[in-house]
């Protein structure tokens, strides 16, 4: 898996023939690996679309000749889900059109701008960056929905973005692991799809939390994904239960997930920019990175192997692409990672504070 891994960094391929490998940094940091059939990844996508799809149907009385087309920003590369999802998405009923959260945001209003897509995905973080581009003139789409999707986005976020499209937020959970929830649009709570994945709300000691209580994790089984079953696997994703929808489909408000743009002198940077690289070496376990000035310091578990050189060149040169014109890029191994004494969580990315004027 690894082997294969490391050959389809740009270019999507199958396993065998027959499989998909993705890989994950999650809430937490940690990396993981995950396989499954053309089949079963078709089956993951489908419960992210459908909802769109239908409410595209819908609107229009049918489906369109084009299909539901949805400008994504997104991971830029195949091996993570997002990015998957972009070179095989190419034709109806669903199109996406890439525009990658690495790449400078001139370059994204550029793509969205061309495709002028009807409906936009995106990480919150950037998705906060497009609406001002968007009310400023620079960017000009007319959407029909816009949805955030990996991250939380804050109140005055959401005020920005719906003001800016003229639409209302649907917020989006999405995880590798394969479980997908939305909100209704302007909602917070979101409704999980439980015909294709469970999940628990659970304390520290794995016991079920109330509805309105905030959990410590949220456990979850999949019910696709027969080639890696994941039971009660744990995502540290704080969930706050809201009882059930009408069929009996978990409701809840999801915390965490919350990586905040790095913002230099020059642009602003998605973490996502930093990350990939370090998730694409299958010697880092965790890792931390923190803000600097003109660039980054990254602390990281390392088991097995590790090239730190052309890992940090590699940052170096997905910072230079995103916008910055020397970046700086430290490393250090570490045994461990410190966690928050409340949570044991690890926040992955930690930008600078923000300069008062």
């Amino acid at each position: 898996m690894e082997r294969h891994l490391a050959g389809s960094v740009t270019d999507p391929s199958l396993l065998l023939g027959d499989y998909l490998v993705l890989v994950s940094g999650g809430s937490s940091g940690q990396r993981g690996l995950f396989v499954q059939t053309a089949d079963e990844y078709a089956e993951f996508a489908a419960s992210v679309t459908r909802r769109a799809l239908a409410a595209t149907i819908a609107a229009s009385g049918g489906l369109p000749p084009e299909g539901l087309v949805i400008g994504m920003v997104g991971a830029g590369s195949p091996v993570h889900s997002s990015g998957l999802a972009c070179v095989t998405a190419t034709r109806p009923p669903v199109r996406l059109v890439p525009a990658p959260a690495s790449l400078p945001v001139a370059e994204i209003v550029r793509r969205l701008t061309d495709a002028q897509p009807p409906a936009l995905l995106a990480y919150a973080a950037k998705l906060a960056e497009l609406a001002r581009e968007q009310r400023d003139g620079r960017l000009k789409l007319n959407l029909r929905s816009v949805t955030s999707m990996s991250e939380a986005i804050s109140p005055a976020e959401r005020m920005a973005v719906t003001e800016a499209f003229g639409v209302p937020v649907i917020d989006m959970f999405v995880s590798t692991e394969g479980l997908v929830g939305h909100s209704e649009p302007g909602g917070t709570v979101l409704t999980f799809a439980g015909d294709t994945c469970l999940a628990e709300c659970t304390d520290d000691e794995g016991r079920p939390v109330p509805d309105g209580v905030p959990s410590s994790k949220a456990l979850v089984t999949n019910l696709y994904n027969l080639t890696q079953p994941l039971i009660r696997y744990e995502l540290t994703d704080r969930f706050t239960p809201a009882g059930t929808s009408e069929g009996g489909a978990l409701r809840a408000s999801v915390e965490g997930r919350s990586d905040d743009l790095f913002r230099y002198a020059e642009a602003s940077v998605h973490p996502f920019v930093i990350g990939a690289p370090l998730l694409h070496a299958p010697a880092v376990r965790e890792f931390q990175v923190r803000q600097t000035e003109h660039g980054a310091d990254i602390a990281a578990v390392i088991d097995g192997g590790f090239d730190q050189p052309a890992v940090a060149a590699a940052i170096e040169q997905s910072l230079r692409q995103a916008g910055l014109a020397r970046p700086q890029v430290g490393f250090r191994r570490v045994g461990a990672l410190d966690r928050d004494p409340m949570t044991s969580k690890v926040r992955r990315f930690v930008p600078l504070p923000a300069q008062v004027p």
